[in-house]
């Protein structure tokens, strides 16, 4: 017996198709899921306190695993794999950077969040800068990026994953797989070679020349648009790549970490359930430490998956990529599950499938959490003030209904993109950066006023709309097509975009801020800013004692 059929005979017991022990593995993982869903949704969930922030009570072993699990989500797994898949292992920064930004959560921005004893992130906003117009804007603005980046994302996913396993029932065997590993080796192990350091800084000609005049292209070379980058195996990438150029990769990046770790109400309520300061530290070190993992278990299958099934995962045929994953600009999107429902064996398919759709689930139920509590906390009871705990927990369940409906609604601008995870974050640099802007003053400059903050929301906005629209007007065409598009799009990529737009931002908060007149006392004087929160209790990032709630109120008065 050859070693290539003896490989084939060893791979028989692995059917094309979900057996018994697959079927079982999700069943029993998805029911001892529920059983614990039940549970705790009998357990401290009697008050608002309770049901939003667990009596703020948990472990920093829960706290760091959920403040992981609500990042790592279906989007990773499909998105961050499928885009491992498309551009190689540079997509990998995204979860290394979050390592450094996590500990300026932890350290600089949770002491202040906690001693304010807040329930949401615009909650926090009005409590520094008082008005109502800075936290309905935040929690509107909030609701609008769950829908577009979080909600709808995930459904999306969840349909992937459906026509991926429903694919896989209707193909069976393993030939067909190990003669495509076997034809593919040579030709992509000479494609995927790289450099360990490229060169950094290129000469950057003409940055900006007519940025709004139509740029007719073609859009990658045709018979290579089935091929990786040169440069795929380069965590540091050239200025003028198309994907992740170096400056955006190391500052863009940050910018938008800074507003997904430090501001965001999905992750942060996570931290804020802590039952104290140290609990909440030990959690956020916790959740570092784990965000090393995403590059070996997500980045790194996804780059052998376009390996092992060229044909599906590199497809450059509109019509191809239509019939295997409904997207005519690729389906680099569908690399993890390929790799789950066509490698692994029977039993550990199906474990390896609840942990999928148990992401998605995670995804979800963490958003609708947020969700609720940003409709009722912030929107609702500024409307109805005296509204009961009952009142605000009905309309809180009944606010993430309408949330799904629009976010059914937004799924086919996101099947436009080329790659979901890119999207994502296309998307969150266009919101993010005034937002990332406004709760670093917030935090560290006394001085900051509500109207400069309220300007800085509104113009970065306003800026970021122009661009979206420019991007929805002109959305991206198939690798080796014609492209018409404005050199804006072209010439600055998005992680840039969100540099220029920060800039901008903390410059019209400054100006405004010096230009108008200073806030109350009591605003920067409850633990609302660093500064406050080491004079207070002397504790500046993490050395000394902790504000309690005594000491909220006390500083209050």
């Amino acid at each position: 017996m050859t070693e290539s059929e003896r490989l084939l005979d060893e791979s028989n017991y692995i059917v094309g198709r979900l057996d018994v022990p697959d079927v079982s593995v999700i069943g029993v993982y998805f029911a001892v899921l529920f059983a614990v869903g039940i549970y705790s949704s009998c357990v401290n969930r009697g008050s608002v306190t309770g049901y939003f922030l667990a009596g703020r009570s948990m472990h920093w072993i829960p706290v760091g695993f959920s403040l992981f699990a609500s990042n790592i989500g279906s989007g990773h797994f499909i998105g961050l794999a499928g885009s491992a898949a498309a551009t190689g292992i540079g997509v990998g920064m995204f979860e290394l950077n979050a390592i450094f930004v996590l500990i300026i959560l932890g350290w600089i921005f949770a002491p202040v969040y906690i001693s304010a004893r807040v329930y949401t992130m615009p909650e926090y906003l009005y409590k520094r800068f008082g008005g109502q117009r800075i936290r309905i804007y935040l929690s509107t603005l909030t609701l609008l990026l769950y829908v577009a980046t979080k909600i709808s994302a995930v459904l999306m996913v969840a349909g992937a994953l459906y026509l991926a396993i429903t694919s896989f029932q209707a193909t069976g065997g393993y030939e067909e797989l190990l003669k495509s590993f076997l034809d593919s080796v040579s030709n992509s192990t000479r494609v995927y070679r790289g450099n360990v350091y490229h060169a950094a800084i290129e000469p950057n000609s003409s940055l900006v020349p007519d940025l709004f005049a139509p740029n007719h292209t073609i859009k990658g070379d045709f018979s290579g648009c089935s091929l990786p980058s040169s440069d795929a195996l380069n965590l540091i990438k050239a200025i003028d790549d198309p994907d992740l150029p170096w400056p955006g990769v190391i500052f863009g990046i940050t910018i938008l970490g800074i507003w997904y770790w430090c501001s965001d109400q999905v992750i942060v309520q996570r931290l804020l359930s802590a039952k104290n300061i140290t609990h909440a530290k030990a959690g956020v070190l916790l959740a570092a430490a784990i965000k090393l993992l995403p590059l070996y278990l997500l980045v790194f299958p996804g780059m052998a998956a376009r390996v092992l099934f060229p044909d599906d995962v590199a497809c450059n045929i509109p019509e191809k990529c239509r019939e295997i994953c409904s997207k005519p600009l690729g389906c680099s999107d569908i690399a993890y599950p390929k790799l789950v429902l066509h490698l692994m064996p029977s039993g550990a398919r199906g474990l390896m499938l609840s942990v999928m759709l148990s992401s998605l689930v995670s995804s979800l139920t963490s958003v609708f959490n947020s969700a609720s509590v940003l409709f009722t906390m912030d929107i609702w009871k500024s409307v109805r003030p005296k509204a009961g705990d009952n009142e605000i927990m009905v309309i809180g369940r009944l606010s993430v209904l309408v949330l799904v409906l629009i976010s059914i609604a937004w799924i086919p601008i996101v099947k436009s993109s080329e790659e979901l995870f890119h999207y994502i974050q296309r998307i969150s640099a266009l919101l993010s950066a005034p937002v990332a802007a406004v709760y670093i003053l917030a935090i560290f400059w006394k001085r900051a006023t509500e109207t400069g903050a309220f300007y800085t929301l509104i113009s970065g906005f306003f800026i970021a709309s122009i661009r979206f629209f420019i991007e929805v007007a002109y959305p991206p065409v198939p690798c080796g097509h014609d492209q018409f598009i404005p050199q804006v799009l072209t010439q600055m990529h998005y992680l840039h975009f969100a540099i220029l737009l920060f800039t901008i931002s903390l410059l019209i908060n400054w100006m405004v801020s010096i230009n108008t007149q200073p806030l109350p006392e009591q605003n920067v004087s409850c633990p609302s800013t660093v500064q406050t929160v080491c004079r207070l209790t002397k504790n500046c990032f993490g050395i000394g004692t902790f504000p309690t709630e005594g000491t909220w109120i006390r500083a209050q008065r």
